[in-house]
């Protein structure tokens, strides 16, 4: 058992400070923005909240972030409140928002002016993923400080990997991104022909996703796709942050992107048509408006 602090207790953050608390049996301090989800969280868990990210972050093994931004990051991270200012020499300072490899390094920077260490170490799976404890964890930073992390890590990842030094890990969810966005918007067409033509959308699904063209983007949403309900999984505001994330990069390192830039526009006309918290998936709806 180790002591925990856990910062940001969103969607995600909330199941997954949860594990580590009920599944990996450690003693666990929260913190977050709004002291009513602290304090929920507290009464469904046990454990303890502190009023600042610094309280919550004192004398643990290893502190957990999972907030909404690079920005967000930055505010709970560094200055005279932020988890950097409460946590010991020796502490493994451990990210799971999806954000910049840059800002990673900047934390890295920052851990190791305070003798502590830093993982980033975004995750994939979705709301679901993180109710059920089982994300994938993508990591980057060092041999030896993943492989004390990564115990713990454990209690809410179905699989967890050293993708390379600090920013790996945010560079491999840029992938991750990527490869979602071309997906959907190739089941959103396929879905929309299948329509057009008069076909049996579940009977066709039940076939295809059998072969080549199967995905878990299809196993999983086809069905609410199909039915226009898009209420399910990642929200279309915080998939276009991550294709900025993704295009900026891009532009830094000389990717060319086409599909990604085109379809990070296709969510920018979801977001018109009021689709803002409409999950992914809803690419399908632009089609059919």
């Amino acid at each position: 058992m180790a002591k925990v602090a856990f910062i940001g207790l969103g969607v995600m953050g909330f199941p997954m400070a949860g594990h580590l608390k009920t599944k990996g049996g450690h003693e666990v301090t929260v913190y977050n923005r709004t002291v009513a989800k602290a304090e929920s969280w507290v009464a469904k868990f046990g454990g303890a909240h502190g009023n600042t990210p610094a309280e919550a972050a004192r004398d643990a093994d290893f502190v957990f972030t999972c907030v909404g931004n690079d920005d967000d990051l930055r505010s709970v991270t560094i200055g005279a409140e932020g988890v950097l200012a409460g946590m010991k020499p020796g502490a493994i300072l451990i990210d799971n928002t999806t954000a910049s490899a840059e800002v990673a390094r900047e934390l890295d920077a920052a851990a190791r002016e305070k003798s502590c260490a830093f993982i980033d170490a975004p995750v994939s799976g979705g709301q679901a993923g993180a109710e059920n404890g089982v994300l994938t964890v993508m990591c980057g930073g060092e041999e030896e400080v993943f492989a004390r992390a990564r115990p713990v890590i454990d209690a809410y990842a179905r699989m967890v990997g050293l993708m390379g030094p600090v920013g790996s890990g945010q560079l491999t969810k840029m992938v991750n991104q990527i490869c979602i966005a071309g997906l959907v918007q190739g089941l959103s067409e396929a879905i929309h022909f299948g329509k057009k033509a008069g076909l049996d959308i579940e009977k066709v699904v039940e076939v295809i996703s059998k072969g080549a063209a199967g995905s878990w983007q299809m196993e999983n949403r086809h069905k609410t796709m199909n039915e226009g309900r898009y209420d399910f999984g990642f929200a279309v505001d915080w998939m276009r942050k991550d294709l900025d994330i993704v295009l900026t990069e891009a532009k830094r390192n000389g990717a060319t992107l086409p599909v990604t830039a085109l379809v990070d526009q296709f969510y920018g006309e979801v977001q018109k048509l009021g689709g803002n918290r409409w999950d992914t998936s809803s690419l399908l709806a632009r089609l059919e408006k």
